[in-house]
């Protein structure tokens, strides 16, 4: 089934493009011309509105799409309470925020029968969801597709597989993912994971704020970083199914659940630009010193969602895709630094430049604000001297969640087995080698 799913994600034909007006109809003559509710849709259609910002913010950052559906959103039953599992919400006040450097081994098994919504597993976050601010770091690990369909009214979940590939069945069709590419359901579209091998593990962004965006390039110019025209969005694919469904959403940090008749997968045509995608990270352009110095990681940003001071995301997702090192006396790997952001940082595959080991595919670190960082001592000892020939990094692949507010950890992420205890460690031994002329 895995194999057959495999397939059919891989035939699909994907449009193209970032925060453009996109439209695709699984049924010839599904989407209107000329007017986006009709008084009658095409072929006995309902015309729905989804809106991921406010009606009246300014048209460079409306994010709406119009859905031509079976049923409309609103033919459902009433939701009740179910249990929140590992999952929490921001405000995070359980535990005060933590200085020190942290670091976590992969999470352990599932039980079987896990899904990836039983599999998500909360680390932290900061913020507050109600006020639509702030992010929370999620990591999960499953191994059952899911039967049920989830949406998440607190936030957009920007997905980044580890192990395994993922199909996902969105109202606005599929979208197929592996490891090495990530995929972005946005605020309140419901979506169901279908695993194309026996389990999956990866990371999560829950962004409460402003949706993700490309940053500005700035001096930079017209081209770099992630390319617009690299971000697939789904074609469009319906469910006509009747009979029970269970539906679950996370609405203001809980998790309700309710039994639709129906499928509601049922988006037979839509267009607009408040839809899924997904961005395979090997495509990032990257910029980097071509004379000497080592730049700030925020070269490396993919997507950024901006607040309301200029320049300061609320989260930024960066990657650290195969480069050239070629910088004439210089330290190559990241400096030792402290930084005003907070950084959760995963490896989807290989090793880091920074990191001798501990760092691992599936683990994670975290570095508070203002907590001091950089290579560990071996590292900086064999970088300091290294022969400075021309140097590809094509063995890794390391992301970034970084956010302007300290992460509060769970209780869960503060007592796990798998929080890795002496990571302070790996800095002991960088001795002074200070000397007088």
């Amino acid at each position: 089934m895995a194999g057959d799913a495999r397939k059919t994600a891989e035939a699909l034909a994907y449009l193209t493009g970032f925060g453009n007006e996109h439209s695709s109809e699984a049924v010839p003559g599904a989407l209107p011309e000329g007017r986006n509710s009709p008084q009658r849709a095409p072929l006995g259609l309902y015309a729905e509105q989804l809106s991921g910002t406010a009606f009246t913010e300014p048209r460079a950052h409306n994010r709406r799409s119009w859905l031509y559906r079976i049923r409309p959103s609103a033919a459902h039953p009433a939701f009740t309470r179910t249990a929140n599992g590992a999952i929490r919400t921001a405000p995070f006040t359980e535990t005060v925020p933590d200085p020190n450097r942290l670091r976590w081994s992969p999470l352990p098994e599932p039980l079987p029968g896990t899904d990836f919504l039983a599999g998500l597993w909360t680390l932290g976050g900061n913020g507050d969801a109600t006020q639509r601010s702030g992010m929370a770091v999620h990591l999960y690990h499953a191994n059952s597709s899911m039967e049920r369909v989830f949406s998440d009214a607190d936030g957009e979940l920007l997905i980044v597989p580890e192990r395994g590939g993922l199909l996902l069945h969105t109202e606005f069709g599929r979208l197929h993912v592996e490891p090495a590419q990530v995929a972005l359901i946005p605020r309140g579209v419901r979506f169901r994971v279908e695993l194309l091998d026996d389990s999956a593990r990866g990371y999560v962004c829950e962004n409460y704020g402003a949706p993700f965006r490309l940053p500005d390039l700035g001096p930079i110019g017209a081209n770099g970083l992630a390319n617009a025209r690299d971000f697939r969005a789904p074609v469009a694919a319906y469910e006509e199914v009747e009979g029970p469904v269970e539906v679950v959403n996370k609405y203001c940090g809980n998790l309700w659940t309710a039994t639709y008749d129906h499928s509601p997968l049922d988006v037979v045509a839509w267009h607009g630009n408040y839809v899924p995608y997904a961005y395979d990270l090997r495509r990032f352009n990257v910029i980097g010193t071509i004379s000497y110095d080592h730049p700030d990681p925020s070269i490396f940003t993919v997507l950024t969602s901006p607040s309301d001071t200029p320049g300061l995301a609320g989260a930024d997702f960066v990657v650290f895709a195969p480069r050239w090192l070629v910088g004439e006396d210089t330290f190559r790997p990241p400096y030792f630094h402290r930084n005003v952001m907070s950084e959760y940082m995963g490896l989807i595959e290989g090793a880091y430049d920074a990191k001798a080991e501990g760092f691992v595919p599936g683990g994670g670190s975290l570095h508070n604000m203002m907590s001091a960082h950089g290579p560990d001592r071996e590292t900086f000892d064999r970088a300091s001297t290294a022969e400075l020939r021309p140097q590809r990094i094509d063995d890794g692949l390391a992301f970034m969640f970084e956010t302007r507010w300290p992460i509060a950890l769970t209780p869960d992420a503060a007592r796990a087995d798998h929080l890795q205890q002496g990571y302070d460690d790996v800095w002991r031994g960088l001795e002074p080698h200070f000397r007088t002329p």
